[in-house]
């Protein structure tokens, strides 16, 4: 008994596996245990594998799914960058570079490219799918960007998809971190299909098995498995208060989303590695991530404290080129 446990303990699992599934790529967030939390290792074996994959000719597509059964991907390593922050270490530029730029290439990727997010998908996860062609949510699905509680903003592009949803939609969910659920993912056009949990092995198989597929052939299996959605209207619920929000965030955010309607995908992630670097340098950061993952008194002390101290100049400031240290592609 003793002896087996051991070797099991000693036995490392991958944090993230990429396999060959037929002629499909499939991405495995492997953190099960951290809700399938994206540190710097997992988006180093990521983007080389997804470059690979979208330029050669034995892959058709590409699947990113997540293992466990709970989450998608619950978010980027926070903590490790801002312990990283406190002391200097470069982790605090790599790792939103690399993210970023991992972004992009989800954006721009040629091979149709699938997310599974059947489960908790929040801030770095959205990164990992919304920028994808297909993102497949379940009645598991819960979605968020919940940034502005910690001191941050709606990164990973959330400046160029946030805008893009419908009405004031993606504004709403930028400043408040509101959860979508389910259907409601959706519906607010952050997923583009919605299939029950249990009929997504099914899916996935299907998928792996379609020979050369064009973007319609996919979205022609998808469809089938879709579970048709009534139109019922979205948000009947209460606002989450603004009052805990980092108030320096929610003026940045605002002005983010603003700018992030006009600008491509690119262009936008440019602009949140200067806005992040900005938050690496200032206080809220490290208070909110203090305040609801270290300490979890969920009782941040923002410096300045109310939206009347956040002066426009000082806003302004977090939005200027970083010179030579820009992210560039």
């Amino acid at each position: 008994e003793g002896c087996c446990l051991h070797q099991m303990s000693s036995h490392v699992e991958p944090e993230v596996l990429l396999e060959k599934v037929g002629r499909a790529g499939v991405i495995t967030l492997n953190r099960p245990k951290v809700l399938n939390a994206l540190n710097l290792t997992m988006i180093r074996q990521i983007y080389p594998q997804l470059r690979k994959w979208e330029n050669d000719n034995d892959t058709d597509i590409v699947i990113i799914k997540g293992d466990g059964g709970k989450a998608f991907c619950a978010g980027g390593d926070i903590r490790a960058v801002t312990e990283a922050g406190k002391v200097g270490d470069s982790l605090a530029q790599d790792f939103f570079r690399e993210e970023y730029i991992l972004n992009d290439a989800i954006g721009s990727c040629r091979k149709p490219y699938i997310a599974l997010i059947d489960g908790i998908t929040m801030g770095g996860g959205v990164g990992l799918s919304v920028h994808g062609r297909f993102r497949v949510a379940t009645e598991k699905t819960l979605f968020a960007m919940p940034e502005t509680a910690i001191g941050l903003f709606p990164d990973v592009g959330g400046g160029y998809f946030l805008p893009r949803l419908r009405g004031r939609l993606g504004l709403f969910l930028a400043l408040t971190g509101f959860r979508l659920k389910g259907r409601d993912v959706h519906r607010a056009g952050v997923a583009t299909h919605f299939v029950e949990s249990k009929k997504i092995p099914d899916m996935e198989k299907e998928l792996v098995d379609l020979t050369s597929p064009s973007p319609e052939d996919i979205s022609r299996v998808l469809d089938t498995y879709q579970t048709k959605v009534r139109n019922v209207t979205l948000l009947s619920h209460s606002t989450k208060t603004l009052s805990k929000m980092s108030p320096t965030s929610l003026k940045i955010t605002y002005k983010q989303l603003q700018a992030g309607a006009s600008l491509s995908l690119r262009d936008v992630l440019v602009m949140e590695y200067r806005l992040c670097q900005a938050c690496m340098r200032g206080c809220d950061f490290y208070e909110g991530v203090r305040a609801v993952l270290v300490d979890r008194d969920q009782n941040p002390r923002w410096s300045p404290s109310t939206l009347e101290e956040v002066s426009e100049q000082r806003v302004q400031q977090c939005f200027s080129s970083l010179g030579e240290r820009d992210l560039t592609f």
